[in-house]
Formats: C-alpha cells, sequence, structure tokens
C-alpha cells in the first residue's frame, strides 16, 4: 500500500520539475536530469517527504512520465474539447423534483405603449411581448430602441464588445414576417437580447473578453443562443466580461455599474448584468462557474438565475470548468428568467454533460408562500455583513408570507480548500495559454489574476484533485440531507453558501432586496437540484411582494 502511495506521488512531483515560473517549459527543462536532490526540493511545495532511497527508486518512472507530458502537450487540444470525464450532481437514488413538464406564465392584452417611449427601456420579457403580440409595436422597431441605447450608453458603461446589428435586424425582419403571417412563436418571439461574449456566435468574434483572443472568430452558433433564436429572440449584442470570465476588466477597460460608474459591475458577467440594469436590453445571458451570475446582479440589481449544472447546453462557450460552470439568465425580474431558463434548457446531443429532467413551472397568482417549508443557514445570517440588516427584513417578509422558516446549517466540510477543482480545470483549460507565454498580454497581471492562478494549477497534485473530487461528491449527499422536507432555502448573497453550491450543483434565483447607500443589494434562493420549477415560483412570489426589481437608476451620466 505504501509502494502505491508512493507512485501516485509521483505525477505530483512532475508537475513540479516540469514546470518553470517563466510561464513556458523550455528544453533545456525537459532535459535536465532528474535527482534525488531535485525532487526532495519539489516535494516540499506538496507536502510530502520521502527519504532519499523512495526518491531513488522513483527516478526512472519520473523521467518517463515527463516524456509523457511534453507529448501530450504537443496535441495543443483546443477548449471546446472536454474530458472523458463528466461531474454528475445527482446523490445516490435522486428524484427528480419535477414529475413532468409543463409551462405557463400570466399574460395580458393590457400592455400599452408607453407615451414616453424611453420608458420601454424598463419593460419586462412578458410586457414586451405583449406589445408585440397586439402589433402595438414592431420587432424592428423594438430591436433598433434597444440597438440605440447600446450605442448611446456603451461609451460609459462599456459592457459591449459587439453590436451585432446586421444579424439583429435580419433576424428582427423574419420575426415581423413571422407574426403577420400568424406563426407566432410564443413570448420571446421578437424580443431583444444580450448573450456574453464567452458564447460563440457565427459572423463574430468572440474574444472571451482577454487580449489573447480579442481577434477570435468561432464557425459555431452556441446552443443557448440557437434556442433561443428558435423561439424567435433577438441577439443584439455580445456583452463584455472579466478576462476568461474573472472580474469586470477586460481588454476593452472595467464595465460599470449603472448606477455609481465610480464602481465596476462586478463580474464575470459584467456586461450582461450592466446592459440589462440600464435598460438597454431586456434580458442576458451569463455563466456562473464561483458567483458570476450572483455578484454582478447583485452588484447591478438585476435578476439572475444559476441553474443547476447539467440543465442548459455549454456547446460553443468557453470552458473554464468543466465540472462548475453553467449558463444562465440576467433579468429584470423572476417571471423573466423562467420564460428565458425555458428557452434554453434542455437536452443537447453536443454537450454530454447534459441531464434530462423535468421542469413545470406556472406564475404564481398571489404573493403567498403558505404551505413552503424555506430553510434559512442560521450562522450566515448571524455574523456580521454588510447587508445584515436587508437580509434580516427578507427574512421576516418571508415569515409574513405564510412560509415555515425552518434553521438549517450547511454540511461542515473545507469549501475553500475545495477550490483547487476549480484551479485545475481552469489551468488544463488555458495550459496553452500559458506555456505559449501568451498570459502575458493579458490585462491584468496582479496575485489574484488569472496569469498567476494558471501558472500555480501546474502545482497542484492530481491525487489533491481527486480527494477534492471525493469532498466534493460527500457534500452532494449531504447538503441533499439537509434539504429533505424543504422547498428552497435562502441565504446571503454572499458567503460560504455560494461556494458550496456551486461545488454542489444546486440552483439558486439572486434577487434585489433592498438598498444601501444608494446601492441594490441582493439575497438568493437555493433549490433542490433540477427544482427551478419550485424555485422559480418561490422567489417570484417574494419578489412580488415589493418593487425592489423595479427601481432604475437614473443614468444621469
Amino acid at each position: 500500500m505504501k509502494l502505491i502511495t508512493r507512485r501516485n506521488s509521483i505525477i505530483a512531483i512532475l508537475c513540479l520539475l516540469s514546470f518553470t515560473l517563466g510561464g513556458f517549459i523550455s528544453q533545456k527543462v525537459e532535459e535536465e536530469k532528474i535527482s534525488i536532490a531535485l525532487v526532495k526540493a519539489a516535494q516540499k511545495i506538496i507536502g510530502i517527504n520521502f527519504t532519499d532511497v523512495e526518491i531513488d527508486s522513483m527516478l526512472t518512472d519520473l523521467d518517463g512520465q515527463r516524456a509523457n507530458y511534453a507529448a501530450l502537450r504537443k496535441l495543443n487540444i483546443p477548449n471546446s474539447v472536454s474530458p472523458a470525464l463528466n461531474f454528475n450532481p445527482l446523490p445516490l437514488g435522486y428524484e427528480f423534483p419535477d414529475k413532468s413538464n409543463y409551462f405557463k406564465v400570466n399574460s395580458t392584452n393590457t400592455t400599452k405603449l408607453p407615451a414616453v417611449k424611453d420608458d420601454l427601456a424598463f419593460y419586462t420579457v412578458v410586457q414586451l411581448a405583449d406589445l408585440i403580440r397586439t402589433k402595438q409595436i414592431s420587432s424592428i422597431e423594438l430591436t433598433k430602441f434597444f440597438i440605440e441605447r447600446i450605442k448611446k450608453y456603451d461609451s460609459k458603461l462599456m459592457f459591449a464588445v459587439t453590436i451585432t446589428e446586421e444579424r439583429a435586424m435580419a433576424h428582427a425582419k423574419k420575426a415581423d414576417a413571422e407574426i403577420a403571417a400568424g406563426k407566432y412563436k410564443g413570448i420571446l418571439h421578437g424580443i431583444p437580447f444580450g448573450a456574453k461574449d464567452l458564447l460563440a456566435a457565427k459572423g463574430y468574434k468572440t474574444t472571451w473578453g482577454s487580449v489573447p483572443y480579442k481577434d477570435q472568430v468561432l464557425d459555431v452558433d452556441a446552443t443557448a443562443i440557437t434556442k433561443l433564436e428558435e423561439a424567435g429572440a433577438i441577439l443584439i449584442a455580445k456583452m463584455t466580461l472579466g478576462e476568461l470570465a474573472m472580474g469586470d476588466v477586460w481588454f476593452g477597460g472595467k464595465t460599470k455599474n449603472p448606477w455609481n460608474l465610480n464602481r465596476g459591475s462586478s463580474g464575470s458577467s459584467a456586461g450582461s448584468a450592466s446592459a440589462v440594469s440600464a435598460g438597454c436590453m431586456p434580458f442576458a445571458i451569463g455563466s456562473e462557474t464561483l458567483g458570476s451570475i450572483v455578484s454582478p446582479s447583485s452588484e447591478c440589481g438585476t435578476t439572475g438565475l444559476r441553474p443547476t449544472f447539467g440543465r442548459i447546453s455549454k456547446f460553443g462557450a468557453m470552458a473554464l470548468s468543466w465540472s462548475m460552470d453553467k449558463l444562465g439568465p440576467i433579468t429584470r425580474s423572476v417571471e423573466d428568467c423562467a420564460i428565458v431558463f425555458n428557452a434554453i434548457q434542455g437536452p443537447d446531443s453536443k454537450d454530454l454533460s447534459l441531464i434530462s429532467a423535468p421542469f413545470n413551472y406556472s406564475s404564481p397568482q398571489g404573493t403567498s408562500l403558505k404551505g413552503m417549508r424555506i430553510g434559512f443557514i442560521k450562522s450566515e445570517f448571524n455574523r456580521k455583513y454588510a447587508n445584515s440588516a436587508n437580509d434580516s427584513l427578507s427574512l421576516k417578509k418571508i415569515k409574513d408570507m405564510g412560509a415555515e422558516l425552518v434553521e438549517i446549517e450547511l454540511p461542515v466540510l473545507p469549501y475553500r480548500d475545495m477550490i483547487i477543482i476549480l484551479g485545475a480545470e481552469s489551468g488544463a483549460a488555458f495550459e496553452d495559454l500559458t506555456l505559449s507565454n501568451r498570459d502575458d498580454l493579458m490585462v491584468r497581471q496582479d496575485k489574484n489574476a488569472w496569469p498567476s492562478g494558471f501558472r500555480s494549477s501546474h502545482f497542484i497534485p492530481a491525487i489533491e484533485y481527486i480527494q477534492a473530487n471525493r469532498a466534493r461528491a460527500i457534500l452532494i449527499e449531504e447538503l441533499n440531507k439537509k434539504m429533505k422536507g424543504l422547498d428552497a432555502f435562502i441565504a446571503p448573497a454572499f458567503g460560504q453558501n455560494l461556494v458550496a453550491t456551486n461545488l454542489s450543483g444546486h440552483p439558486c434565483v439572486v434577487l434585489p432586496n433592498g438598498f444601501r447607500n444608494g446601492l441594490p443589494t441582493s439575497i438568493t434562493f437555493t433549490g433542490q437540484l433540477f427544482g427551478e420549477g419550485k424555485l422559480l415560483k418561490i422567489a417570484e412570489a417574494y419578489q412580488r411582494a415589493g418593487d425592489f426589481h423595479k427601481k432604475q437608476p437614473s443614468l444621469n451620466f
């Protein structure tokens, strides 16, 4: 057994031996003889300690495996290729909460064109759909309206990488012709939207927000975009993201918060949240690996849905972490999230990580939560943090709405330590960028930026990556037990829950719950795995009991 353990450590030591701090593997390093002294120095970084005799027994294997690594690197595997390993968030014996597919939203014919046209900017998808269906406005008119707003505000907010005007106008013309012919497809028909620029769109650059990729053109349409266009929606812009999905700084600058230009919009779905908040599009598609929908939605006062891992196809999307990446909508309301989610979720043969599950949703008729058992993470609410006051009011509101509040706690696990999963996968996704030294082109070069993270990821032992995933398996089982009998649970937008549920793959809705110092604040509702139907209904009932999602930034700049 001891011999097996020692041999398993070889891969970790080789990572240390074959990677230089300069960011590339030089021929000199590859040819350097691996000695006992070299291994003894390397093993200190990963906290293991072999004797000289034990190390001597490894040397032949170390030489051979270093050659294996060099050969594999020559394959130049593109970012679009997933590992032959799929993360599955389902606990043993898990049954999907929804038993059948059903979707219905409240729809009326009472929406009227506003006296002031600019007021259209803050209409919901449902309201805009009313106007299009009743032919008070055409898709061409609506598309032009939002493109003009993008052009007006982008110079200050810096939320758009590319305006897809030619494609948008062609699709808007087609939508109007279909509607005129009586071929109305549904709520999204003729509605403009934006997509985070890690989603590919034929004929346009897909920059991933990063200098090394700013001229990249991918000759595919991401499945999420395809499904929205099949529903009749109109892609009007590719939205900014912090370089390679971190933060709000991209190769063109820093995306701003419409409520305060002295603040960034947070990331990494920076442009999606900023543009929706500013009324420059009704909704946009974002993505989350570790907070990239929750964080900018919280900063900008939008409503966001991070779906269950495996719900939405990631085909055509940049890979940061194959086992943690999730696509989702950023909108004005929970109901709009449900509408967009319904259009983009479901099967796609191009993404092997997809898990088919029913989605059963209908818009709530009122604001009652009677009969709902909603957990709250007591220790998270008890700690001192910036939004404590508003979050406490949210707890009271939920109780007043008739829900039973149930104290819960997250399983006791080293969540932050488990994030080496993201480190290892992102390092693999962008190994070529690191080893070619093109990471030096990126805007951010500080210790907390991706270039440093990608380099250090080469020093994560394969064993510890596997152990972190085993701890993740424990999390999935234990969190499932904690959620037994609960319809959902709530937590502050930021904290241990954000990390835990991104690792476990659980869905959440983030929505505004007040203001602090003139800026919006938010809270999150977390649902059962593949339980988006009930989660959205609960969050929507809560949202309808207030009006924070209807507040608008002044845009006086």
